[in-house]
């Protein structure tokens, strides 16, 4: 077939440039290729991480559809498993790629809608053009960190990965022990002894099969225990040690009382150390601390906060909070709190404290970027 009888000769776009749009895969790309909203896209699908093959079908495309070899490309995929190799990659062959944030892509919202890989890189595809052509808020763009940026978030990710599998382990043997009748003060170097002294409700010892299951948790147990002091060592010594900004940062951050190691460390590694915030606004939003208005007609009513963003920088918000009520009772920020839900009940007080973990983000934000100390809070004394 001739190229001619497939190509639109009169699209929308003034700009000839090739729009390339990816549903991945573990096992395939599925690629969306077009011009420009009058053109029928040009399907592909290509091995997951073939980078020969994905620049020569960039290369075909082109000469399909009349474009110079110099022909700027722009291109998008969702934001997943892949992480940014992809972005980083296809960015050093010329293309002028976007991640995009897919709970911000917009759907239908009927109960049952049709979902296929076709389907969803068309509409990537047909938003990346209205992106480009003017519309900068049809979606969230995730904005990608460095190399380094992005290793240095792996220390802090492993720790409350391994705080959880603590956890985890922690109540899995509580919970064995429960099932049998026994409740005992765990405590790790001694849980071997404690287990050969526990009794059961007829003065009996505990089954075989029960003590060698608690006894291979223990040693797991034992192990994430390990590896969690290797970290935090590991991470204290790079706050005295490292002089890098992302640390100085942090260890900007941990001179205030009430901010310890953890606080300053992630804050610093997930967002003051590599996004660049133009108002206060973008660091509420970032975190899913804004409200959500539902204003429509004669109903008007707050939905509560976003939720949206780093999940892990939310919830220590909140706990950086209430470590501020404790430590900085002097601050405006915890006078503040006081007088407007120190006197309300519970409910209250946990709607005020989400309100403070957004306001302690804004100060410690200007803390970090234009040396603005919070009004009233106190530093810690040097020994």
């Amino acid at each position: 077939m001739d190229a001619a009888t497939t190509r639109v000769a009169q699209y929308s776009q003034s700009t000839k440039a090739l729009y390339l749009a990816f549903e991945l895969s573990a096992k395939t790309w599925k690629l969306g290729i077009t011009v420009g909203f009058g053109q029928k896209a040009r399907e592909r699908d290509v091995s997951a991480g073939d980078l020969l093959t994905l620049q020569k079908e960039i290369d075909q495309a082109k000469k399909r559809f009349g474009l110079s070899p110099s022909a700027p490309v722009f291109s998008c995929y969702e934001a997943g498993r892949d992480g940014f190799w992809i972005h980083r990659a296809i960015s050093e062959m010329g293309v002028d790629n976007v991640i995009v944030d897919p709970s911000s892509i917009e759907v239908p919202r009927r109960k049952r809608r049709a979902k296929t890989d076709r389907l969803d890189v068309h509409k990537l595809l047909k938003l990346l053009l209205r992106y480009h052509l003017g519309e900068p808020k049809v979606w969230s763009v995730v904005r990608v960190p460095s190399v380094e940026d992005e290793d240095n978030r792996h220390l802090h990710r492993e720790l409350l990965a391994l705080k959880r599998e603590r956890t985890q382990h922690i109540n899995r043997i509580k919970g064995l022990l429960a099932g049998v009748g026994v409740r005992l003060p765990l405590h790790l170097k001694t849980l071997q002894e404690q287990l050969e002294k526990a009794r059961l409700w007829d003065g009996s010892t505990l089954p075989p099969a029960l003590h060698c299951r608690i006894r291979r948790e223990h040693e797991r147990l034992l192990c994430v225990q390990r590896q969690i002091v290797e970290l935090e060592g590991d991470r204290a010594e790079c706050l005295k040690e490292c002089n890098s900004p992302a640390v100085q940062k942090a260890r900007k951050m941990s001179s205030l009382r009430g901010v310890g190691a953890n606080g300053s460390w992630l804050l610093s590694m997930e967002l003051f150390s590599w996004r660049q915030f133009r108002n206060r606004r973008q660091v509420g939003a970032v975190c899913g601390l804004t409200a959500t208005p539902h204003d429509s007609g004669d109903q008007a009513r707050e939905q509560g906060i976003s939720k949206a963003g780093v999940v892990h920088v939310r919830s220590l918000a909140i706990e950086l909070a209430w470590a501020w009520l404790r430590f900085q009772p002097r601050s405006e920020l915890s006078q503040w709190y006081a007088q407007r839900f120190g006197g309300g009940g519970r409910r209250l007080r946990r709607i005020g404290i989400v309100a403070l973990a957004r306001k302690l983000l804004i100060a410690l934000w200007r803390w970090c970027e234009q040396d603005i100390l919070p009004a009233g809070a106190e530093l810690k004394t040097v020994a």
